[in-house]
């Protein structure tokens, strides 16, 4: 075990990942951050961090409460 409770950026990121579809397959929809965060044990920036990073890398891990990068009156 590592001191303090920290853990690699990989294993967080596993650890997210593997919450949200948790989440998923038992809700029926995406957690927002912090739902996510806190079934983590992490904080919401943390777990915003990592989420940022991971989509970054391409993996498609979705969250309620992501606002689009389009623009609401074009479209694009």
């Amino acid at each position: 075990m590592t001191r303090g409770g920290w853990k690699p950026a990989s294993e967080r990121r596993s650890e997210l990942l593997r919450r949200q579809r948790a989440w998923v397959a038992e809700y029926g929809e995406e957690p927002s951050v912090r739902e996510l965060a806190k079934a983590a044990g992490v904080s919401p920036s943390t777990a915003s961090l990592h989420l940022k990073r991971m989509r970054e890398d391409g993996v498609d891990i979705g969250t309620r409460g992501v606002r689009s990068r389009r623009c609401p009156y074009c479209g694009r």
